[in-house]
């Protein structure tokens, strides 16, 4: 546990990863702290060097006396950086984060390498909801509102599957720091960079949870419209803060976006490769990466940069769209192997059982009823076998 007094305070901070490599820097959300990107940091420590830090007012690091704004928070975050050393990084910045991430690109783009923009926008909430929140909590404190909020975090089903999870993301959010929580609110209610956001110039992805309904998907993707290149993408399967439920697939992405390059070759392999581990499994693309030969190698590095570098990468579908046409078109061509790798690639990808199940319908009308018919069995089988390795994991 590391502390480093910056801009006057405290503040709780921890370096992870590898000496040397890119640097990244995660911003965190409103009543929470760097506990939150434990899975995504896990994912990323190999090939990045990271900060992760509570922000004022949150987790263990002080308040301070000042009235908290976004332009004080982003000095937090310039602080840290001259303490570490470091002279540019790349930002991923999640809800108030995002406000945080985007008033340094505006304001000090030298420091800034690349930029996600999580579950954020230009402008977030009015400043009536905000003076909600602020009285219900100085009224009544964080447990108040804690059930409403952490529902708003995750997607719907997560709290009846995740029990244990949920629980424990309540208590880290209960036992936030009222005034810091409310200093961050007040920031939230002031702070509107709509006529600003069109002056940023780093490389910016913007980033959904298909089931954020406090930063929705429109709204997200409304604020990367203003912003010269930014490219927009839906998480599927998350709520507010895809760090709690998709780590491998929001890790995937960061890496594709901020991992530099040579040339475009290199920059096409390693988003594939990312791409493929956050929907394959880590132990599948292990396997089949141990067993290349130089025989396949070519052949492997062709589909790694075609199919998970080219097309798995791009934007215009989500990932459990994607994932409904790729068995689809697999269970029309009678790719028997290929057709069980993606029903269980579901995992990864957030398409459901139903959604299979619909897709093969389109493969009876147009493919034939045999073809469907025998998919259908792949897909059950694979599915049953699914279940029982969960359950098994579950018992361990």
């Amino acid at each position: 546990m590391a502390f480093i007094t910056a801009n006057g305070i405290a503040i709780h901070a921890e370096v992870e990863g590898r000496a040397g490599a890119p640097r990244l820097v995660f911003l965190n959300s409103l009543g929470s702290d760097r506990r939150i990107w434990g899975e995504t940091v896990a994912r990323l420590a190999s090939r990045f060097q990271i900060l992760t830090f509570d922000q004022r007012g949150h987790g263990l690091s002080e308040t301070g006396a000042e009235p908290i704004t976004i332009p004080l928070l982003a000095e937090d975050v310039t602080a840290l950086l001259d303490a570490l050393g470091w002279s540019r990084a790349s930002l991923v910045g999640l809800s108030i984060g995002g406000l945080i991430a985007q008033h340094l690109a505006i304001h000090h783009p030298e420091r800034i390498e690349r930029l996600v923009l999580l579950d954020t926008a230009a402008r977030i909430g009015s400043a009536e909801s905000w003076n909600a929140r602020i009285a219900a909590v100085r009224g009544e404190g964080l447990k108040s509102i804690s059930e409403t909020v952490l529902r708003g975090w995750v997607s719907e089903g997560f709290p009846a599957a995740q029990a244990a999870r949920f629980a424990a993301w309540r208590r880290m959010f209960e036992a936030t720091p009222a005034e810091g929580y409310v200093g961050a609110c007040e920031a939230l209610r002031e702070a509107d960079y709509t006529d600003l956001v069109a002056t940023i110039r780093a490389p910016t992805l913007a980033l959904a949870g298909d089931g954020d309904r406090a930063t929705t998907p429109d709204l997200v993707r409304a604020t990367a419209e203003r912003i010269p290149g930014a490219r927009f993408e839906v998480i599927a399967g998350a709520g507010h803060l895809p760090c709690l439920e998709r780590p491998e697939d929001l890790a995937a992405l960061i890496a594709a976006h901020v991992m530099p390059s040579e040339d475009g070759q290199t920059s096409r392999f390693e988003a594939g490769m990312s791409v493929r581990r956050a929907v394959l499994g880590e132990a599948h693309v292990n396997r089949a990466t141990a067993a290349i030969t130089p025989f396949d190698a070519a052949f492997q590095r062709f589909i790694t940069e075609g199919a998970w570098g080219s097309v798995w990468a791009r934007s215009h579908f989500t990932r459990r769209e994607r994932s409904i046409v790729t068995i689809a078109l697999l269970a029309a061509l009678g790719q028997d192997d290929e057709v069980a790798m993606h029903v269980r690639a579901t995992a990864n990808t957030g398409a459901s059982p139903e959604d299979v199940a619909e897709a093969l319908l389109h493969v009876a009308v147009y493919a034939g009823v045999p073809a469907a018919n025998h998919a259908i069995k792949i897909a059950k089988t694979t599915f049953t076998e699914m279940t029982w390795t969960e359950r098994e994991g579950a018992a361990r």
